[in-house]
């Protein structure tokens, strides 16, 4: 199964419509939110726009109501952290780098994404591979977001313009 990890879109429509593109032509099932959509908006052109599931965590700056992700059958909510299991892998989630301690104690996991500091990033700490897949919204640094294969285990970076 193909996942996409994108983080940090801070409202870029543009930029989120061209990684949705990519996604569907390359066929990616489901796609994980490491936070800062920031608002409705973002956040509804994405549910609408994405057919499969969306795994989303809030970040530090949105200013959509929790209440509003409720009407979107195809998104779950996580809070601000949390661990879950796709396609077999167990996988944690967080915006906040700080929160990444917490999920490890709380859990063997394969993969743990995060966002917040918008520099993509990969660490490896024994079996458990840290992600940040950089920011969506091309904010500090350039457009970025991470592509797993969950079959495989290969994990990519994606750089926006070079899609």
């Amino acid at each position: 199964m193909k996942v996409a990890i994108i983080s940090d879109i801070h409202d870029n429509l543009v930029n989120l419509e061209k990684c949705l593109a990519w996604s569907k032509a390359n066929a990616v099932a489901a796609v994980i939110c490491c936070g800062d959509i920031v608002n409705s908006e973002t956040l509804d052109y994405l549910a609408k726009n994405f057919k499969g599931t969306i795994y989303l965590v809030r970040g530090n700056l949105e200013i959509y109501q929790e209440i509003e992700v409720q009407q979107y059958s195809n998104i779950n909510y996580l809070g601000l952290a949390n661990i879950f299991t796709l396609d077999n892998k167990k996988i944690g989630v967080c915006h906040q780098p700080d929160l990444i301690k917490e999920i490890i104690r709380q859990g063997q996991c394969d993969y743990i994404f995060y966002g917040h500091t918008h520099q993509p990033w990969l660490k490896q700490e024994n079996s458990v591979k840290i992600i940040n897949p950089g920011t969506l919204g091309g904010v500090f640094y350039k457009a970025s977001f991470a592509v797993l294969d969950t079959e495989t285990g290969e994990l990519e970076l994606k750089l926006l313009e070079l899609i």
